[in-house]
């Protein structure tokens, strides 16, 4: 009999299952021809519901180290819109809290440089902590410094201890891939000055389960964070909580505002206890609101099967264009092959010429679009389904449509699809 598995912030029994998406391989490890004669490891992939702090959380089954690897293939610089983000994000912080010259910012889970870049053009000293050597490599040879190692407070207590303490991180998009969130937000506490600044960017719990977004669900999102969930977390680990944005990025995410809970003074804003009454009013805690989502997520499975197929039986050739790690979560969920799409166009050079984990579909430069000419090209980032469009906009010559399938599987023009995204 294996042993009740307990919430990584409270330590209480999970008993309650969110979703169960079966198993699947790291959704960021992705295959090379010579693997392909060889076998993958697969995972199962359960997410759990804690009901005495609602934190939404992974089953877990493996050590970080195997889902985020020395050739982790996701660059934050793949993607224009995001590094467009990015720059308004950096413009609006030293902005708002007065960042000169003598500053110094860091960035937890800097990637390739994407943010970190921005930061340096404006004169302002900074520095990455980031434990994959394949995308540290990439933001040193952008001028960045970089510590290599996974963030918590045994490395911010040593960065302390070197003078290295800063007036504001960002951490973009890395709270749910930490499996010790504990020990990750202590960190903050350690690294920042006396009146400095942690911002937090994480997808919101409440786009998942009201728009049925789980392909966000992967083993490196070890949780799914709503406000009540990242307050509580923080206020036990020497954060406060005083300001927090709704964003579209992702699908809709919260960007939260932190300082230290001993020496912070900045006042906490409306916006902070209207998105909890926004989130208790739609039950985010209380187990009914989590209840069907399992049975959303099989509708979406068969729907997006029955249109797959259908599209095979009419001699349709179907192609995808994205290379996401939410890609291969719907891909592998829902059981696709190559015999339903043909391949995966890519503009990361890191992912070209290797293949989709589990359903190893071929990954391609996005040319091959146009010497294969498909019917139908399925957008897997659909958060980003916009910027996609408007690369892809000559498809239409041959008169491809573009297809996503979250929430519901809906075909569109170019023009269409930039207007719905």
């Amino acid at each position: 009999m294996t042993d009740t598995p307990t919430c990584r912030h409270c330590a209480s029994p999970l008993t309650r299952t969110f979703v169960d998406l079966g198993t699947a391989p790291p959704s960021n490890s992705y295959l090379t021809a010579d693997q392909l004669d060889g076998p993958e490891t697969y995972y199962p992939l359960k997410i759990l519901t804690c009901e005495t702090c609602w934190l939404v959380q992974t089953q877990d089954f493996a050590k970080r180290e195997e889902f985020f690897s020395e050739d982790y293939a996701y660059l934050s610089s793949a993607s224009a819109s995001w590094v467009e983000h990015a720059r308004v994000y950096v413009d609006e912080m030293i902005s708002r809290y007065d960042l000169g010259k003598d500053a110094t910012v860091a960035e937890v889970a800097s990637n390739d440089g994407y943010l970190l870049k921005h930061v340096q053009d404006k004169g302002i000293g900074c520095y990455g902590i980031e434990p994959t050597t394949s995308t540290a490599n990439i933001a040193r040879g952008k001028g960045i410094d970089v510590v290599e190692d996974f963030f918590g407070r045994e490395l911010a207590t040593r960065l302390a201890g070197e003078g290295r303490q800063v007036d504001l991180t960002a951490a973009n998009n890395v709270l749910a891939h930490v499996p010790d969130i504990n020990d990750f937000a202590g960190g903050f506490a350690i690294l920042l000055k006396e009146n400095g600044v942690s911002t937090f960017e994480f997808p919101h719990l409440q786009n998942l389960v009201d728009k049925c977004e789980f392909d966000t669900i992967y083993h490196e999102h070890y949780s799914y964070l709503s406000l009540i969930s990242v307050q509580r977390i923080f206020e036990k680990n020497g954060l406060q909580v005083f300001d927090v944005e709704e964003l579209p990025t992702h699908g809709g995410s919260l960007r939260v505002h932190a300082q230290r809970s001993d020496t912070g003074q900045r006042a906490v804003t409306p916006a902070v206890t209207a998105m909890i009454e926004q989130e208790t009013s739609a039950g985010i805690a209380t187990w009914e609101y989590y209840a069907d989502f399992q049975e959303k997520v099989s509708k979406v499975r068969d729907a997006a099967m029955t249109y797959l197929i259908d599209a095979r039986s009419k001699g349709l050739r179907v192609a995808a264009y994205g290379a996401a790690a939410k890609g291969n979560t719907f891909l592998n969920f829902c059981g696709v092959k190559r015999d339903l799409i043909d391949f995966v166009c890519d503009r990361a050079e890191l992912k070209q010429g290797k293949f989709m984990p589990g359903s190893r579909i071929p990954i391609l430069k996005p040319n091959a679009l146009y010497e294969a000419k498909p019917d139908r090209i399925l957008i897997l980032p659909w958060n980003i389904q916009s910027e996609i469009a408007k690369q892809l906009a000559d498809c239409e010559s041959w008169g491809a449509k573009f297809v996503t399938f979250i929430p519901e599987v809906q075909e569109f023009s170019s023009a269409e699809l930039q207007k719905a995204g």
